[in-house]
């Protein structure tokens, strides 16, 4: 069995998402035999993506058939400069929303619990300088440790749930005012990035403040964001809102993951009975006239809150709002693998002259 013969096997293995097969995409990169092993290297986009996780279990199979033994390794592709901006951390995942009161940061740590629940090293960066609450909504109590790192004084992140944390509340006294002006947030929040030592992530988590302030241009101009997780209710002055703060995100060239829609139903514990509070279908329709794929709906359950105020995200536990909480962060991962596959893609059918007619995810 030659390298070549095996990339013909793999070449009857189709993306799901990109319409082409594995091979066509640039997903197989390098390809060995030796020993009765195939060793493969992918161009594989995210960890713990379930689509991805899948193809990778077709590869093998494919191997397997042709009677080796597969040996698989993925070297994703990250922005241009990145490494340089944030070493050790892998993908960037920024969640936004166009106003206050939508459950951002309630979205944001419960993803950032999921993606860890699913074997991912995580962080969540709190750049929510108004409201700093992913420390309490994780249950984080210890302040960030101190160490010589290189030659540098670091901010060494607490850990909980399996996820590294960092918020600017750390720069403020728990009963202070948190009263910024635009330099002010600006310079705090550039110096928190360069002083934090994160151990190598695979996601990082940013929590924005709403909005289209300071603060979110900062984070945009000075992280290398994969992508961004737009959060909004359904009801229309929080969708009309988002759909003015999205177009930041183009100014920097930043992809859109997908839209959440928030607070959706809440069904009364008492008689079973479905209420949609807010509205429902509004942030479908938003994903729709964008053009920007809809992640799904979360409900309005008070198990959510008390999950937040007692530092357990929901997403760690029992019950239906918990597994649609660890069904989205399993799309969002899937988003950010196709996002590079996309591009690796388009760098492939680039490199051959050929137009690729793949969507932007």
């Amino acid at each position: 069995m030659t390298p070549d013969d095996l990339r013909d096997r793999l070449s009857s293995i189709d993306d799901p998402d990109l319409g082409d097969d594995v091979v066509s995409s640039g997903l197989v990169r390098e390809v060995t035999v030796g020993d009765g092993t195939a060793s493969i290297n992918l161009a594989l986009g995210a960890v713990h993506s379930p689509t991805e996780n899948a193809l990778a279990e077709e590869v093998r199979s494919v191997v397997r058939e042709a009677g080796l033994d597969p040996d698989l390794s993925a070297t994703p592709e990250r922005k241009p400069g990145a490494e340089q901006v944030l070493p050790g951390v892998d993908a960037v995942v920024a969640v936004a929303s166009g106003k206050g009161g939508v459950g951002k940061s309630t979205v944001a740590s419960n993803l950032a619990a999921g993606l860890a629940d699913r074997g991912a090293s995580v962080g969540l960066f709190d750049a929510d300088v108004y409201g700093p609450n992913a420390p309490q909504m994780l249950g984080v109590e210890a302040a960030p440790e101190i160490e010589d790192i290189d030659g540098e004084k670091r901010l060494v992140p607490p850990e909980s749930h399996g996820v590294e944390v960092a918020s600017v509340g750390s720069l403020v006294g728990d009963d202070d005012p948190v009263i910024w002006r635009g330099p002010m947030a600006h310079s705090a929040l550039t110096d928190l990035f360069d002083d934090v030592a994160w151990t190598g992530l695979d996601y990082l988590v940013v929590d924005l403040p709403p909005g289209t302030g300071d603060v979110q241009m900062s984070v945009l101009q000075t992280l290398p964001v994969t992508g961004a997780l737009v959060v909004t209710t359904p009801q229309a002055v929080a969708t009309d809102d988002t759909r003015r703060s999205m177009r930041a995100f183009g100014e920097f060239d930043t992809p859109v993951l997908g839209v959440v829609e928030n607070m959706r139903t809440f069904v009364c514990p008492d008689c079973e009975s479905a209420h949609d509070v807010f509205g429902a279908g509004g942030g479908e329709e938003l994903a729709d006239e964008t053009g920007l794929p809809y992640l799904g709906a979360l409900p309005l359950d008070p198990a959510v809150r008390e999950g937040g105020d007692d530092g357990t995200p929901l997403v760690l536990g029992e019950g239906e709002t918990a597994e649609t909480f660890r069904s989205l962060a399993g799309r969002v991962a899937d988003k950010v693998g196709l996002l590079r596959r996309h591009r690796r893609m388009k760098n492939v059918a680039g490199s051959e002259g050929v137009v690729s007619s793949a969507t932007h995810p």
